[in-house]
């Protein structure tokens, strides 16, 4: 009977894994890119937010005119605000957004898609299969 020594086998055994399984990729927290134009604030770039994130342009949006307390348009990839709202606020809302309806309360990915079922909006986790009622 052969004796393997454990270090060696670790170290083999870690050389040969693909270096995907070693280096983990993290969840970015969307950026927005405000700006002002006149009296009204612009996020350039709500698409680019929406794919990210994995939801609905129009859900972001009204989420955040909601939260903001302002009207507002999309226009094409950008969403446009009435007023000059502080880059900062927006960002904050934008980083709450993810928090409520994109992460998993149980595991933290953003793996996660929502459900409605009968009135009630569910945030169902693909990853770690939590289900939590959003209120």
């Amino acid at each position: 009977m052969q004796k393997y020594e454990y270090d060696k086998l670790l170290n083999r055994a870690i050389s040969s894994l693909p270096e995907k399984v070693v280096v983990q990729e993290r969840f970015e927290m969307p950026k927005g890119i405000i700006f002002h134009e006149g009296n009204t604030t612009i996020l350039r770039n709500l698409v680019e937010i929406a794919d990210k994130v994995n939801r609905d342009v129009q859900h972001i949006f009204s989420y955040l005119l909601k939260e903001l307390g302002t009207a507002g348009d999309i226009d094409g990839e950008r969403a446009i605000f009435q007023g000059k709202i502080p880059p900062k606020k927006i960002q904050e809302r934008i980083e709450k957004y993810v928090n409520k309806y994109v992460l998993c309360h149980e595991c933290g990915r953003p793996d996660t898609k929502l459900v409605k079922i009968n009135r009630t909006l569910i945030l169902k986790c693909e990853a770690c299969g939590a289900i939590r009622p959003i209120k």
